[in-house]
C-alpha cells in the first residue's frame, strides 16, 4: 500500500510517500524559515500564501523521488489539525481534491498523533501503554 502524506500545519510544506506504513520512499520539505525570520516568528498569512505556492511542486517532487505516479497511490493522508487554520486549509483542500479526482480514500491525521505515531517508522512494536513527549512548535505535551 502506498500512502501520499501531505503536511501544511504551520510553516513547512511537506509531502511524503510511505509504503506499507513503514518504508519512507520520499520525504520532501519546503521550509519557510527565511520568510518568517525577519518577524521573529511565523506570520500566518505568509505561511498560508507560501503553502499555496509550494504544495504542488512539493507533492510532485515526493512522487518523483519515490518513482511513483498518482495512479500508484492507494491512500491520501493529510494533517487536519491542530495548526494554523489558513495553512491547514491549503493542505486539506489539495488532499480532498486529489482523493476525489483519483477516487482514493482520504485519511485525516491529527498533527500531534502523527508525531507520536512516527516512532513506529523506527520501532514496529512498542508495548502499550506508553508515555510520549511531544515537543513541537509552540507546545509541549506529555501523553500516556
Amino acid at each position: 500500500m502506498l500512502i501520499l502524506g501531505i503536511e501544511t500545519s504551520c510553516d513547512e510544506t511537506a509531502a511524503a510517500v510511505v509504503a506499507d506504513g513503514v518504508e519512507v520512499r520520499s520525504n520532501i520539505i519546503s521550509s519557510q524559515h527565511a520568510i518568517h525570520a525577519p518577524y521573529g516568528g511565523v506570520v500566518p498569512e505568509l505561511a498560508c500564501r507560501s503553502h499555496v505556492e509550494n504544495v504542488r511542486p512539493v507533492i510532485e517532487a515526493a512522487l518523483n523521488q519515490a518513482r511513483v505516479a498518482f495512479h500508484d497511490i492507494d491512500v491520501i493522508a493529510v494533517t487536519q489539525g491542530p495548526g494554523l487554520v489558513g495553512a491547514l486549509l491549503v493542505g486539506v483542500a489539495v488532499a480532498k481534491a486529489l482523493a476525489y479526482g483519483l477516487g482514493k480514500p482520504l485519511v485525516a491525521v491529527h498533527h500531534l498523533e502523527g508525531h507520536i505515531s512516527s516512532v513506529y517508522l523506527e520501532y514496529t512494536s512498542i508495548p502499550s501503554p506508553y508515555i510520549a513527549l511531544v515537543v513541537s512548535g509552540g507546545h509541549s505535551d506529555l501523553y500516556y
